[in-house]
């Protein structure tokens, strides 16, 4: 159960606005860089049942969260609210001009792109292969404590993002306890219903979180759901030397015995293991020796050889049965593999 208290009425207001964060090049070290400006209070009038929301009496120096850094600063408006345990900033770009971000600091980072398009650009979360994807709406980043981020871009559109900070230390207890789940960077990965929850949660940040117990609600959804696909991440995604799972290596196989007959496009078999086109593509040789072009031509072939078996079956129909529109370019892509052709195996069938 999460360490929240949603009777606390903790909330704080900050707005980034104002250039908070040193530049890249800044001397100082990162746990000199605070989150948040705190205003003393809040009016009355902020509450529309009458009752006045509570501001933690803090000063800036106790607050030991971190933001992202942002240069240019006056690229963004930036507008934060923390409850104990997480703090939630919507960022949006206010000008054209090449922008970049980066983080690194005790607290895990979501960042939740609600809007956003650039010309160019580059995105970097640890060890993680770099991501160059050009279309950010409805994409998601989690950069767990510790953990390298880094991204600039030329935007095409203005961008709209919305940053939660996580105290580990007050993050949902994981179902299995037993086992240390350790949280794993991802890169632009998409997620229903953490996009859905933060564009909800920002909304009514921006028309003043006037039902404080909705928002923090919110914020702590988030908290769950993030931990439950970082379990099911975990699961899924096999060491880096390791090759695919076998979980994996088994839907892979399945599907492509399933589909010999089609063109099976490389995102598309990614996809189904939830893994990047640059990442499966290594691991699928490490499990299997081959690429998956070239395994996918190899089962072909071995099929072929059953089909060819039949006598009652044409060169030219076992072809036409595994996708092969022309006789010649069956005999080829045999040939090339068994170093014959289909009429020549088969006649050693005998």
């Amino acid at each position: 159960m999460l360490t929240y208290a949603l009777d606390a009425n903790a909330v704080r207001i900050a707005d980034f606005d104002e250039p908070v964060s040193p530049g890249f090049n800044d001397p100082r070290p990162w746990d000199e860089t605070k989150l948040l400006r705190i205003e003393g209070r809040l009016n009355d009038d902020l509450s529309s049942n009458g009752s006045n929301r509570r501001l933690l009496n803090r000063e800036t120096s106790e607050t030991d969260s971190h933001a992202l850094e942002i240069v240019p600063a006056h690229a963004v408006g930036r507008r934060a609210v923390a409850w104990d345990g997480f703090t939630v900033e919507i960022i949006r770009s206010l000008t054209h001009d090449k922008v970049e971000f980066r983080f690194r600091a005790p607290r895990h980072l979501l960042l939740v792109h609600e809007e956003g398009a650039r010309h160019d650009g580059e995105t970097l979360v640890g060890d993680l292969p770099p991501s160059t994807l050009r279309t950010l709406r409805r994409k998601l980043t989690f950069v767990p404590a510790g953990h390298e981020y880094r991204d600039w871009q030329q935007p095409r559109v203005p961008c709209r993002i919305t940053c939660f900070y996580f105290d580990p230390a007050k993050m949902p207890i994981h179902p299995d306890a037993n086992r240390a789940v350790p949280l794993v960077p991802r890169l632009l990965f998409e997620n229903n219903v953490l996009w859905d929850t933060a564009v909800k949660l920002a909304a009514a940040i921006g028309q003043g979180c006037e039902n404080e117990r909705y928002c923090e609600a919110l914020g702590v959804i988030v908290a769950h759901e993030l931990l439950r696909t970082q379990g099911h991440a975990a699961r899924r995604e096999p060491l880096a030397r390791g090759g695919l799972a076998a979980w994996q290596q088994r839907i892979v196989a399945n599907y492509i015995e399933e589909h010999l007959a089609e063109r099976i496009s490389l995102a598309a078999l990614a996809k189904l293991v939830r893994l990047s086109a640059y990442y499966f593509c290594r691991a699928f040789k490490q499990s299997f020796g081959v690429p998956p072009h070239r395994y996918h031509i190899n089962r072909r072939i071995e099929r072929a050889k059953a089909l060819l078996a039949n006598p009652a079956e044409s060169v030219t129909e076992v072809g036409l049965a595994l996708g092969y529109s022309e006789t010649s370019s069956f005999s080829a892509a045999f040939r090339h593999t068994t170093g014959i052709t289909p009429t020549e195996y088969r006649r050693t069938l005998g």
